[in-house]
């Protein structure tokens, strides 16, 4: 069913039927989105995409977490009709939908003027860093700390980590990520304190999210899985302040992107206990 036409552009629901369509999208971008990061994304939330003459010239999607937050990205307007408001009216239709919660996404340059525009301050930056897993050494652990696989009973803990770090309900979407990725705890006197997961992503593997008490626990986690992962591709988004940056470049994984962190409404507010060093992914957050 339509919900909004305007100058032929019709916006409608996103359907599975859709996904091959949104991924030749994200490629014309230079996004690199596969069609099964395109399905997650749906499994997880719900899209709109905007249609002119029967063919997907836009889209956008959106998450809820817990009661009062969300999330939105992949908002994309094919090359051939931007300028004709459609991004603005994809914003409009989803913001509609997710009235009463603060959201929040991570703007492209291009995004900036638009999202202002709509109310959304600025909270941050989210740095891309990527290359070929570099040969790196251990760091070194604490007396007492250890990274280990993932356990069965270790799902309550990883699930109250995250909400801790991201001050956000996100049990639902560690429970989607977790089937199709690898995961490994950080661990101190038994305690569990971080995780990281590892799972397939664009171009290659993407460690995400990483979630640690402090930079020496989080350097372990990911040193962990590019120790797994030397000379493949690898993909890891951190926040600026994070105080990765530096490291991961002198380690061999240069910055080579970055976007600006927003919301729309009163920000999430992470506990003490655990922060998020890496995102799970920038649509995502």
């Amino acid at each position: 069913m339509a919900l909004q036409e305007v100058e032929q552009i019709v916006l409608r629901d996103m359907t599975g039927e859709d996904i091959h369509a949104a991924a030749e999208l994200s490629f014309e971008q230079q996004w690199p989105h596969r069609e099964e990061d395109w399905t997650l994304f749906l499994s997880l939330g719900e899209g709109i995409v905007a249609e002119m003459d029967g063919k997907v010239v836009g889209t956008i999607m959106g998450w809820r977490f817990g009661e009062n937050f969300a999330t939105l990205g992949m908002v994309i307007v094919t090359n051939a009709v931007q300028g004709r408001g459609v991004g603005r009216q994809l914003m409009d239709a989803m913001l509609k939908r997710l009235e009463g919660r603060t959201v929040l996404l991570n703007a492209t340059a291009e995004g900036l003027p638009l999202y202002r525009k709509l109310g959304f301050v600025e909270l941050g930056t989210v740095c891309q860093h990527q290359a070929s897993a570099p040969v790196v050494p251990l760091v070194e652990l604490r007396p007492g700390e250890r990274v280990r696989p993932m356990g069965a009973a270790d799902g309550e803990a990883l699930e109250e980590l995250y909400a801790q770090a991201t001050g956000m309900d996100r049990k639902a979407l560690l429970d989607a990520l977790l089937p199709d990725s690898s995961a490994v705890v950080l661990c101190r006197e038994h305690e569990q304190t971080g995780f990281a997961l590892l799972r397939r992503f664009g171009r290659g593997w993407a460690i995400a999210p990483v979630i640690a008490p402090d930079l020496g626990g989080a350097k372990a986690l990911i040193t962990h899985w590019l120790g797994t992962q030397t000379g493949s591709f690898c993909r890891i988004d951190i926040a600026e302040e994070s105080g990765l940056g530096n490291w991961l470049a002198d380690l061999g994984l240069p910055e080579v992107g970055r976007v600006t962190r927003m919301a729309l409404g009163p920000a999430p507010v992470p506990g003490d206990a655990a922060a998020t060093f890496a995102l799970a992914a920038q649509a995502l957050g």
